[in-house]
């Protein structure tokens, strides 16, 4: 998951992007990849409300989240409402999987601790997480929450304290108060929320800079991945 791929790259003979581009524009760019993080990722396990997906993916690519790891719902369609990302989604990385066990064997190779979003008895509190290392946050389904092979499989299990009368939250506010606490977090403690390797900065600003351009459609071809 890279960033990349072909339908990033420009045809021979078209103007590149960092021509096209003001000066505003690119250092717009340079301040959100500073500020991107691959070592913490969301995991959604099969929604099924199509503003749910896409409050959820706003919320990542507003806090820095790059990667967004997709179970699907076998008995609904993956279809984020596009009024609500806005086009957001056309800046993240969204992998999806048949089912979770797929998904697990993904990020446990690259290393990731899996913490699932569920009220269960030794459930931790999220305020006692840590976030120095690479972290997937689970977040399960509307109605019946994570399944059976995602407790299963999980390193750890965490809830979100809640202080009123409402003990439960709708999957877009659970999630966005989740994330928004793992980037506080980060920010507090290692310095800063950006994490990209030299190389992985460098693919998302071709990227980046390609997706800013407006006609980029016309002038590199119907691959490029249009608003």
């Amino acid at each position: 998951m890279s960033g990349g791929g072909p339908k990033y790259e420009v045809h021979e003979g078209a103007p590149l992007p960092d021509d096209l581009l003001l000066a505003p524009r690119k250092e717009r760019i340079e301040q959100v990849i500073a500020n991107r993080t691959r070592n913490l990722v969301v995991v959604l396990d099969r929604l099924e409300d199509a503003f749910n997906m896409a409050a959820v993916l706003r919320t990542c690519e507003a806090m820095g989240v790059q990667e967004i790891h997709v179970v699907r719902n076998k008995k609904v369609a993956w279809s984020p409402n596009s009024k609500v990302t806005q086009g957001c989604d056309k800046w993240l990385d969204i992998a999806s999987y048949e089912d979770f066990a797929a998904c697990h064997r993904v990020l446990k190779d690259r290393g990731f601790s899996i913490q699932v979003s569920a009220i269960r008895d030794g459930a931790k509190s999220l305020f006692d997480l840590k976030f120095d290392q690479k972290v997937a946050l689970v977040f399960g389904n509307e109605r019946t929450g994570v399944s059976d092979e995602v407790l299963e499989l999980a390193d750890g299990v965490f809830w979100l304290p809640m202080f009123g009368f409402t003990q439960s939250l709708n999957i877009s506010a659970a999630a966005s108060a989740c994330i928004t606490r793992a980037v506080a977090w980060r920010i507090e403690h290692l310095g800063k929320q950006g994490d990209l390797s030299e190389s992985e900065t460098s693919a998302l600003r071709d990227r980046f800079k390609l997706l800013s351009v407006k006609q980029r459609g016309r002038l590199y071809g119907t691959q490029v991945k249009r608003d």
